[in-house]
């Protein structure tokens, strides 16, 4: 379990860039302007030779520089004893969010609706992004297709159109012979018309056409909806992970 947590991880890693990054003594310090907690937290990867009382204060100076609260991301792979230390220094449980997988060997669905793929990411589907995720931010507008441009792996970018203007997205990343399923978003007035499950299926399948043979997602625990959709389409619970914040 906890190798293919580790593979798990890793994917994701390589789906979602930051926008800078630095290397600490196995650590990975993600900045993003505060994008998502994923981009901007630390992250271990490796073995650590620096004690802790000295890597943790370290890490809040960089993000302090950066205008940004410290975040650390937990996982299984964390020793719990490094939880509770976070906790003592006051860090607060932030975004947990649950991780997905599913095997793909024997997965039979079509899509209820129409929609459309790219290998590439447009700009249609950026600013469809924004539109949807009601990303006003500046800095994020500029920066976040930057962070979509230097996604390392191949990419089918799902789209539904409904009156001349996208109203549905989806995002499928390639890595391994796994499929990872990111950014499902739809227009509130275009929602229970199976929009969403048609894109996951589409991406899915593509995914499958294309030599996938597992599938992975992430999604938080309140949002039920989501969880229901996931869970018709075949993806069981495998674990959780959280984010220590503090705000220097």
């Amino acid at each position: 379990m906890q190798s293919y947590i580790k593979t798990i991880e890793d994917l994701s890693l390589n789906a979602w860039p930051s926008h800078q990054l630095q290397i600490y003594d196995g650590w990975l310090l993600r900045f993003s302007h505060f994008y998502t907690h994923r981009t901007n937290s630390v992250e271990q990867i490796g073995a650590s030779a620096i004690p802790l009382e000295e890597k943790i204060p370290y890490c809040e100076s960089i993000y302090s520089h950066w205008g940004t609260p410290c975040i650390f991301k937990i996982t299984p792979l964390i020793d719990t004893a490094f939880d509770s230390l976070l906790a003592r220094r006051g860090y607060q449980i932030a975004h947990p969010t649950e991780v997905k997988v599913q095997d793909l060997a024997g997965f039979s669905m079509e899509p209820d609706a129409h929609v459309d793929l790219e290998k590439d990411i447009s700009w249609e589907w950026l600013d469809a992004l924004f539109s949807l995720k009601g990303t006003t931010s500046r800095i994020h507008r500029k920066i976040v297709p930057t962070m979509y441009a230097a996604i390392p792996k191949d990419t089918i970018a799902a789209t539904v159109i409904r009156d001349d203007r996208i109203v549905a997205i989806g995002l499928g990343i390639l890595d391994r012979d796994h499929i990872g399923l990111y950014a499902i978003h739809v227009d509130p007035f275009y929602r229970r018309q199976h929009l969403a499950r048609s894109i996951c299926i589409r991406i899915l399948n593509e995914g499958i056409r294309q030599g996938a043979r597992h599938a992975y997602l992430q999604v938080v625990p309140n949002n039920i909806s989501a969880k229901n959709l996931y869970g018709n389409l075949g993806f069981q619970d495998f674990y959780q992970y959280w984010f220590r914040l503090k705000r220097i």
